[in-house]
């Protein structure tokens, strides 16, 4: 457990808010099956931990596709409403969020390297809602224009086996891996 003060009554409701929670742990499934451990990153990007970690408590990462994957780059995922494998419409998979508010930016000075998960967003700094990206290997131009949110602390050989994506734009053509359930841990 995190130490947030000396009252323990106080540090017992925050070990217990999703917004306070040390990770997440996503089950892969399709190509590439396994467990991808996420530490997030709460003192880093509050709002976007605080969002995350709400999505998934509520079941909503679980059957989101990796709808693109691109090789020597990133896996992106976290469509939960065009992007989910079942009533969701792939061919959109990218362009949905959740039904929440889109957040503002909270750009840090961590680097974008292998592991590191960051929120994806539009043009506008302030449009990430759900979606977030692992990287692959470090990409120094990400630096201090997307949000990172967290790091891989276990299941890099998972991430590696993720179905990659054609083309450019890095879309997974077919049937993609999936977060099978994402779950917040402590």
């Amino acid at each position: 457990m995190r130490k947030f003060g000396y009252l323990s009554v106080a540090a017992a409701f925050l070990a217990a808010s999703p917004a306070f929670a040390t990770g997440l742990k996503v089950e892969v499934a399709g190509e590439a099956n396994g467990v991808i451990l996420i530490d997030l990153l709460e003192d880093v990007a509050p709002k976007h931990v605080e969002q995350i970690a709400a999505l998934a408590a509520e079941g909503q990462y679980d059957g989101v596709a990796f709808h693109r994957v691109i090789e020597g780059f990133m896996a992106q995922t976290g469509d939960v409403v065009m992007g989910k494998m079942e009533g969701g419409n792939m061919a959109m998979a990218g362009t949905g969020g959740s039904d929440r508010p889109d957040l503002p930016a909270e750009f840090s000075d961590i680097p974008y390297e292998r592991g590191i998960v960051g929120m994806a967003r539009s043009a506008n700094p302030n449009s990430a809602n759900s979606q977030f990206f692992i990287m692959f290997t470090e990409y120094p131009s990400l630096n201090g224009q997307y949000t990172v949110v967290g790091r891989v602390t276990e299941g890099l050989d998972v991430l590696d086996q993720i179905k990659l994506g054609k083309g450019r734009n890095g879309a997974v053509l077919g049937a993609p891996d999936y977060m099978k359930s994402v779950t917040v841990t402590e």
